[in-house]
């Protein structure tokens, strides 16, 4: 393979992607996406949409377009077309796109038994609708469907397709493992062939990842020679997914010493888009974009770093936009500890970090979640300490009714002051917070931003078990968590919102 060569990736998180259980954009969504997709991670090409699937469709498409033109990316936007002569390009036509990704039968056993035609028959059809679009203004991609699989049981098909189209004035010949059933070797030996029979094409490979192998597969095409590589953001796909465009550029670049156009910063921020969107969470050990996956455990890890960075590899969370953490729990050491407190900026004497580890380790053992901001509380209990306690909630009320305006009424102490509030909202814990307005205004705080707001109990928990609720805040780009626990829901995150005001009142000191 050519040192140091550039390699295209075509997204297809918009089209292939919403093929996943349970995944359906609106069309404002799906314009989000590509916008995000194209300006901010600058990938090659998206692949957004199948034609003639719906209106609303062709409405969102119609969306990304109209952007797509005026900002000069709309020869970087394909859609999925079928050969029906007509019928799709008119479609693609209509919706201001200019790129047709041409589904073709990459294996006799598709073409015989599913189309129930001759392969004189299939090329001939496909040439009827390639001249149709080009004659209509569109630049035609051709898939050969099941190619994995055509390649191998009926290669003279393979030859005698890819033959027949060659010479017809196709940009992108894309060769998909449809079911993901090949592995590295296998993809390595195909693609040269095909690469060899044919080295005028520009091919590209499309992996699936039924048997987890859509990465190295990735790597063993990239190092045939192939001219691109399709992925989708956060593995969306139908079955196991595609191929991780996370995974995917990273390893090009860091393990075969490729180029490509991607901005490493903004994957993180993609792939949390792509997940609100779709609806499907990220697993927190996802390679690159998991939450724990620049989290270190043990504490002999976080004993490395604090000596000398023993534990740090090239995928640094800098490079992403990330910051390291260390976790608390059973298996923190003192490391762990020390690595935390400098982040926030806490100072305690070595005797009470002993009292803070074995504090830490014992509610490990109790499997209690422990974040770092639940420290300057563990901190204050184990020194009956109130440095924490700046912000604290004497007494609130809050009734709610079907169809009501729910409303809170709040006693609260900042500081040495008292405060009486009240305030309206959508549900309990909203009129808390407007509640708050008043006597965070006086006192000159403002509120972070929330980004997220889980409840959880305990699995197979009663109806009156304890509630666990965590909330995300973004505050100066920077994101945190803190936690409450309490038999009543709204309680236990109006006790999370008081963490987070005793943490910034303290800092602020």
């Amino acid at each position: 393979m050519e040192q140091n060569r550039s390699i295209q990736l075509m997204d297809t998180t918009l089209r292939d992607g919403e093929q996943t259980q349970g995944v359906s954009y609106f069309p404002q969504e799906k314009v989000s996406v590509g916008k995000a997709l194209l300006q901010s991670l600058k990938v090659d090409r998206i692949e957004v949409a199948s034609a003639r699937v719906s209106d609303g469709e062709k409405s969102a498409v119609q969306q990304l377009t109209d952007w797509a033109r005026n900002a000069g990316h709309l020869h970087q936007i394909e859609i999925l077309g079928f050969v029906d002569h007509t019928k799709s390009v008119d479609w693609i036509v209509e919706s201001g796109a200019r790129i047709i990704n041409l589904l073709t039968k990459g294996s006799l056993n598709h073409c015989t038994n599913q189309l129930g035609k001759t392969i004189e028959q299939h090329i001939a059809d496909i040439k009827q609708t390639v001249s149709y679009a080009q004659a209509q203004g569109l630049s035609v991609n051709v898939y050969l469907e099941d190619w994995s699989n055509g390649y191998a049981d009926s290669p003279d098909y393979v030859y005698q397709l890819v033959d027949a189209l060659k010479d017809l004035g196709i940009e992108h010949f894309m060769l998909p493992d449809t079911l993901g059933v090949m592995a590295p070797k296998e993809v390595f030996d195909s693609l040269t062939d095909m690469i060899e029979r044919f080295p005028s094409i520009k091919f590209n490979f499309h992996p699936h990842n039924d048997y987890g192998l859509a990465t190295a597969n990735s790597m063993a095409a990239a190092e045939a020679g192939v001219a691109a590589l399709h992925c989708t953001m956060n593995c969306l796909g139908e079955r196991a997914g595609n191929a991780s465009l996370a995974e995917v550029s990273v390893v090009l670049k860091d393990k075969l010493g490729l180029q490509l156009n991607i901005d490493e910063k903004e994957i993180h921020n993609i792939a949390k888009l792509v997940e609100s969107f779709s609806g499907k969470r990220l697993a927190a050990n996802t390679p690159i974009v998991g939450a724990d996956v620049f989290t270190q455990t043990a504490g002999i890890h976080a004993d490395g770093d604090h000596k000398g960075g023993l534990y740090i590899t090239e995928l640094s969370p800098e490079r992403f936009g990330r910051e390291r953490s260390y976790a608390l729990g059973k298996m923190a050491g003192k490391a762990s500890i020390i690595k935390n407190l400098e982040a926030m900026e806490i100072e305690i004497s070595p005797e009470n970090q002993k009292k803070l580890l074995d504090k830490i380790v014992k509610l490990g053992d109790q499997k209690a979640t422990i974040t770092p901001n639940d420290l300057p509380f563990i901190i204050a209990d184990i020194m009956e300490s109130n440095d924490f306690a700046h912000i604290e909630l004497l007494n609130c009320s809050i009734t709610s009714g079907l169809d009501l305006e729910s409303s809170a009424n709040i006693r609260l102490r900042i500081g040495d002051k008292v405060y009486k509030s009240s305030g309206h909202g959508n549900g309990g814990f909203d009129a808390f917070m407007k509640a708050l307005d008043h006597p965070l205004s006086d006192s000159k705080l403002t509120m972070p931003e929330l980004i997220d707001y889980e409840v959880r109990i305990p699995p197979g928990g009663q109806a009156n078990a304890l509630t666990e609720c965590v909330i995300q805040w973004a505050d100066d780009a920077k994101q945190f968590h803190t936690r409450g626990v309490n038999s009543n829901q709204v309680f236990a995150g109006i006790q999370a919102t008081l963490r987070m005001l005793n943490v910034r009142l303290h800092q602020r000191q």
